[in-house]
């Protein structure tokens, strides 16, 4: 169809389609008249002279149907196109009820029959060219055409019904880079070294599905074929059903020159029944099939090629930025390598992140290039992990952080080493010595309310990151391998923007690892290791908190680069912090800070009691007062299970 233009092989199609009707109405005439089939008939046009085949000519080919066949999906199919075919099957079988053709009058009135065409292995139902109605006897049952192979016969391109909302079309992307496309031409070799159902299944795994999908449409586009996706999660969990996808699919990627991508990152293998079914499925699926998903997918059988796609190299990054980019890439004032250092997005990602700080530029025209290059880039690297961690607004600055000097220099330590990360590791050439240990790690140490979290967000801010505060307590799992599963999606999520990834509660999970008694132990020892390693190899900065520093394993503690202690404040401290605790437009009344820091709590708490007696002021229409800090404090202190002395409160109102 490709060769010349689709009206061209609309008019080629039409008469080849009208050929064939009129000889199957010609062998219905003959019937009616009580004369035998002809048993020579001439041969439908083929092709033009082009070597553009009729629709008809390649159904035939591709489900290898006989002449008979042939003639009876024709029937079939000018039942529905052409009137005078249903009032000659009426005449032929002595009913004028009966308009539909049967495998009975096929067999009395077309030339070559052959009773095998019944069979539910033949072509024309084990494709489902043709239905016959169920019930009563095969060879009187009403025979109708499917309705996908109808249109398709008429030259009409669409989807059959039935996989609708299951199988779609893949759109078009933009041009790959260099690395994925030699992926693509690799795919595609390995296609066009076999035929037919012997096709080898393909893997494409990775950490982005755009990517993936973008390659398996690259490698499809190179050896004529149309994509389509799959989402294994859709599955149904009866072999029924996917046995008859499986067919539909088939009989659609003969019809369509389509292959078909299964997304898989969706089905947990564990997930017995859907895993099974999905196994299945890859196990007797034939033609172009391909798998995408983070992980390999093994079938049991099959031949299967597997293509790993690698993170982009940091070259190729820096070319799709400048692509990307356009002019504005020479504006970026030597940020270029700062930015492929942070954030390693996929080429899908680039270019939206570009289209993105574009269009703030034309909305800003003072707009800063790299500050939005790098809010953009942000963005990108978003999607992952907001489902998986709670993503931290910061607004916290330096002047919000009361701690001592010595930590306040650590933390500005972590702060530069995130910063010139790229300088040391790239352009000084520490990362080429070794992989190991690149990874910025810390870990905060102190009472609940001393300003861990606070720190985060300050480091967050400052260094123009996002934040994520993830859950230990959720991550880990009394399952054998889950725990592990989850950090590993955390990580990998992590990866592309290099956020900072803050967890609460670390000896949750690197509390110290204990003397292997029973498999419940040796597990516990390998989530730990597992963490160990992935804290060296994350490209970002990882922060763990944890109230007790002293449960944590020294071999854990070993391989943290920075350990800030948070140390309880002090009275001088404390009231600094209550000095800090109220913005500028906050009414406030004759407050005592140091009558306040007498309150022996941490910040966390002291910041709960500003805020709750701040509610208690407005609601009484009253600037906020001690009195109002007094009854927030008992508040405060009730839930902490305290008791307020006289010693704190004296002399307050």
């Amino acid at each position: 169809m490709a060769a010349i233009s689709a009206e061209t092989w609309e008019q080629i199609n039409h008469r080849a389609l009208g050929v064939a009707l009129a000889r199957v109405r010609t062998a219905l005439e003959r019937y009616v008249r009580g004369e035998r089939p002809v048993s020579e008939q001439p041969a439908a046009p083929e092709a033009d002279d082009g070597g553009n085949r009729s629709a008809l000519a390649t159904l035939c080919a591709a489900f290898r149907l006989s002449p008979f066949e042939r003639d009876l999906l024709v029937l079939c199919a000018g039942v529905e196109l052409d009137a005078s075919f249903a009032a000659l099957c009426a005449e032929a079988q002595g009913d004028p009820q009966r308009v539909l053709p049967t495998f009975s009058l096929a067999l009395a009135a077309l030339p070559g029959a052959h009773w095998s065409a019944l069979t539910p292995d033949a072509p024309l139902r084990y494709w489902r060219l043709i239905e016959p109605a169920p019930g009563g006897l095969l060879t009187r049952a009403p025979l109708r055409i499917d309705e996908r192979v109808l249109h398709y016969l008429t030259g009409i391109a669409c989807l059959d019904e039935r996989l609708r909302g299951l199988v779609a079309p893949v759109r078009a992307f933009d041009a790959l880079l260099p690395s994925h496309q030699a992926l693509a031409q690799r795919i595609a070799g390995a296609w066009r070294r076999t035929r037919g159902r012997s096709l080898p299944l393909i893997q494409v795994c990775g950490d982005e599905r755009v990517t993936r999908q973008a390659i398996a449409a690259a490698a499809c586009a190179s050896v004529g074929l149309e994509l389509y996706v799959l989402h294994a999660a859709l599955l149904s969990p009866v072999l029924a059903d996917v046995e008859t996808l499986i067919r539909l699919w088939e009989r659609e990627a003969a019809l369509s020159a389509g292959a078909l991508l299964v997304e898989c990152d969706d089905v947990d293998p564990a997930e017995t029944t859907r895993a099974s079914m999905l196994t299945w499925l890859l196990e007797r699926t034939g033609g172009a099939l391909i798998v995408s998903a983070r992980d390999r997918w093994r079938p049991t059988q099959r031949v299967t090629v597997t293509v790993d796609v690698q993170r982009t190299g940091s070259d190729e990054q820096r070319d799709a930025w400048r692509t990307a980019l356009g002019a504005a890439a020479g504006n970026l004032d030597g940020q270029m390598d700062v930015l492929v250092s942070q954030f390693n997005l996929s080429a899908h990602a680039i270019r939206a992140a570009s289209a993105d700080a574009l269009g703030r530029l034309d909305g800003d025209a003072g707009h800063d290039i790299a500050q939005a290059v790098w809010d953009a880039s942000r963005v990108q690297a978003r999607p992952r992990l907001d489902d998986l961690a709670q993503r931290i607004e910061s607004s916290v600055t330096w002047d919000d952080l009361v701690l001592p000097a010595p930590q306040r220099q650590v933390l500005r330590d972590i702060a530069a080493h995130v910063r010139q990360r790229a300088r040391v590791y790239e352009t000084w050439g520490f990362a080429a010595r070794s992989s190991r240990g690149l990874g910025i790690s810390a870990l905060f140490a102190g009472a609940s309310g001393t300003g861990k979290t606070m720190a985060a967000e300050v480091l967050a801010n400052e260094l123009h990151l996002d934040l994520y505060r993830i859950d230990l307590s959720s991550v880990v799992s009394k399952y054998i391998g889950e725990t592990e599963k989850n950090l590993r999606r955390i990580f990998d999520a992590a990866e592309s923007g290099g956020a900072i990834l803050l967890f609460d509660e670390a000896d949750a999970l690197f509390g110290k690892r204990s003397e292997v008694k029973d498999s419940h132990d040796r597990y516990a020892n390998i989530e730990v290791s597992y963490l160990l390693q992935r804290m060296e190899a994350y490209r970002g900065l990882a922060i763990l908190t944890t109230n007790l520093k002293s449960a944590l394993d020294t071999a854990f503690l070993r391989r943290i680069r920075f350990v800030v202690q948070f140390p309880f404040p002090d009275a001088a401290q404390r009231a600094e912090i209550w000095r800090r605790s109220f913005p500028l437009g906050a009414p406030v009344e004759n407050l005592d800070f140091d009558k306040l820091a007498r309150l022996n709590v941490a910040g966390g708490n002291i910041r709960n009691i500003a805020l709750n007696a701040a509610f208690l002021a407005a609601d009484a229409g009253e600037p906020i007062r001690m009195m109002h800090l007094l009854r927030a404090a008992r508040t405060e202190y009730a839930k902490l299970e305290k008791q307020l002395t006289e010693s704190e409160i004296a002399g307050w109102v």
